[in-house]
């Protein structure tokens, strides 16, 4: 049994013998005991104060007895006001920690919940290659699938392609002008880059339309909805929804580019999925629930013919699901996507992950699923997470000022590489070797720094911070779990064999009560979606064996009860490291 339902049990038990009360167990508190008290656990005992007729001191004192009499595994307890800190025998953290010793699945639940989720993450759209804000999105959609499985559910990963619509046609129109037959081939540039840079250009030069526009006397509003450009773009749009062949041709042709593009840095970003829906095709399922929803009276059309759902039960405003030429807008796609993976999954949960910025439309995505009738509508959930943000400032796609995913990737795992050469780490390691621990330091000093932020924050990136092998950064766990590689291959086999005659000192059991929490972070993790508290944890604990190591003697005491427990629990501590950095999708290199 966990010790805390152990202690909960005994309290329940403790209550009802010596006071005849019977508390439940909601009002049972139990904590960490306060770095400025003495003890493990701590029990609050205000709560029981009024049912035992005594004051806090007193019936945390009565309680603290009765523990140390009656349960082995508390050794000695201290009352400081309402606050009874338990203090754990040496033996139960021995005995802890020969439980766990081989069991390379510690903290990973292995009964099934029996609930289904899906996770969607990513969401790019193909007129422009992923960026560094992707990478904060699909880290913490990734690193979220891994905390869910670990809590014992099965979870479908899945990416929506927006990969239609008046932004696309943008780069479409842009490259018919002036692209002159480029394809990613002829120009050597990936297919992803060099549809973006369309995108950028079909800006430069509608903004360049608006300006002439406004110099003749028209208001911006007015001349941002008839500059030529956007009235050829939207002619595009109608023409892509009737079928055009050859407008249908050439989206085809350049949608292939990008995801090719995207392929590639999804696999060296190390991140996968499931199951991938296209805005395309899921489109028209919006549409025909749309048209159904107008048919049963649950939408109403306007004279333009423009068809609208009333929100005013949900104190939102109406909202457009069909434009007045019969084209759809974002959300009627997003309708017939939810629509179909609730019907082809049966899901007890969908998780969308995407920016801050998107809280409205999905408040109203919701309110129309409950309109719609569905009675799973509820089961529907935005992880809303804050904006990457640089020194510089935002990033703006359209203009071009946008953090590439794949320079930025390059770029951390060339500073690797600098750093690794300045400090002399991997002078006696072969050339393929180096390459790949710069890409794992390179990596995880990157997905570490995006997931160590609590989702709902807005960060900055500081890629200089995050590679340093000092501080709170993914390079400072690895070279930690590394040291622990290297500390158990000079120990050479030694026996695992603990000995019952050894007793964890302060610094050891330190160390012990950090892994023994392991299991309920991934629970409070997946609980509170939040790969943050995953790697904090692998940080403190990480800093935690520092600790341990340089003021423990580890292969050089002369006890040798002694040097097999040190053995043990810094072999237990790199699999807890590993269990955690894997989760968050970070390698973890053998040697550094």
């Amino acid at each position: 049994m966990k010790l805390e339902a152990l202690l909960l049990n005994a309290t329940i038990k403790g209550l009802k013998g010596l006071f005849d009360v019977q508390v439940p167990e909601k009002q049972i508190n139990f904590q960490k005991t306060r770095k400025d008290f003495k003890g493990d656990i701590t029990l609050l005992t205000f709560p029981f104060a009024s049912l035992s007729r005594k004051s806090p001191e007193e019936t945390g004192e009565i309680l603290g007895a009765y523990f140390v009499k009656n349960i082995d595994e508390v050794a000695s307890f201290n009352v400081i006001k309402g606050f009874l800190n338990l203090e754990i025998s040496d033996s139960y953290w021995l005995n802890f920690l020969k439980s766990i010793f081989e069991r390379e699945n510690y903290g990973i639940a292995t009964p099934k919940s029996g609930k289904t989720i899906m996770i969607e993450y990513s969401q790019p759209n193909t007129n422009k290659p992923l960026h560094l804000g992707h990478l904060r999105n699909n880290m913490l959609g990734y690193s979220l699938a891994n905390i869910l499985k670990a809590n014992g559910h099965k979870v479908i990963m899945a990416n929506i392609i927006n990969d239609r619509g008046i932004h696309i046609c943008k780069s479409m129109l842009a490259w018919q002008k002036w692209g002159n037959g480029e394809t990613p081939e002829s120009s050597d540039i990936k297919g992803d880059k060099l549809v973006g840079r369309y995108y950028v250009e079909f800006d430069k030069n509608y903004k360049k339309e608006i300006r002439e526009l406004m110099e003749g006397g028209m208001d911006e509003e007015e001349a941002s909805k008839k500059a030529p450009l956007i009235i050829e773009a939207q002619e595009m749009l109608q023409k892509w929804e009737a079928g055009d062949y050859e407008i249908k041709d050439l989206w085809k042709t350049m949608n292939s580019w990008v995801l090719k593009g995207f392929d590639q840095t999804y696999d060296y970003l190390g991140v996968s999925f499931d199951e991938l829906y296209y805005e395309s095709d899921t489109y028209l399922l919006g549409k025909a629930h749309v048209n159904n929803g107008l048919k049963d009276g649950i939408f109403y059309k306007k004279e333009d013919g423009s068809i609208w759902c009333d929100l005013s039960e949900y104190n939102l405003d109406p909202k457009l699901l069909l434009r007045s030429d019969g084209t759809s807008v974002y959300i009627t796609q997003d309708i017939g996507t939810a629509i179909q993976r609730f019907e082809d999954y049966s899901l007890d949960r969908q998780i969308y992950v995407v920016g801050d910025e998107q809280i409205h439309h999905f408040k109203v995505l919701f309110a129309i699923l409950k309109k719609l009738g569905y009675s799973w509508a509820d089961s529907n959930y935005h992880l809303s997470y804050g904006m990457v943000e640089l020194p510089s400032g935002k990033m703006k796609s359209r203009e071009g000022t946008i953090v590439d995913a794949d320079d930025i990737m390059e770029e951390m795992v060339q500073s690797a590489r600098r750093v690794s050469e300045e400090l002399g780490k991997l002078d006696d390691k072969d050339v393929a070797e180096k390459d790949l621990l710069y890409k794992q330091i390179g990596l995880g000093a990157l997905k570490y720094f995006l997931t160590r932020v609590d989702p709902k924050k807005t960060m900055l990136f500081n890629p200089e911070e995050s590679i340093d092998f000092n501080g709170n950064t993914g390079p400072f766990i690895q070279y930690t779990f590394t040291r622990i590689n290297s500390l158990l291959k000079k120990a050479n086999g030694s026996s695992t064999d603990l000995s019952d005659a050894y007793l964890p000192n302060a610094k050891e059991k330190n160390l012990i009560k950090l892994i023994c929490q392991f299991p309920e972070i991934i629970v409070e993790a997946g609980e509170s979606l939040s790969p943050a508290i995953i790697a904090n944890y692998c940080y403190e604990l990480a800093k935690e064996f520092n600790n341990f190591y340089q003021a423990v003697p580890i292969l050089k005491d002369e006890d040798r009860d002694a040097v097999l427990f040190r053995l043990a629990l810094s072999k237990v501590t790199r699999m807890v490291i590993k269990t955690g950095m894997n989760l968050l999708g970070i390698e973890m290199p053998e040697r550094m």
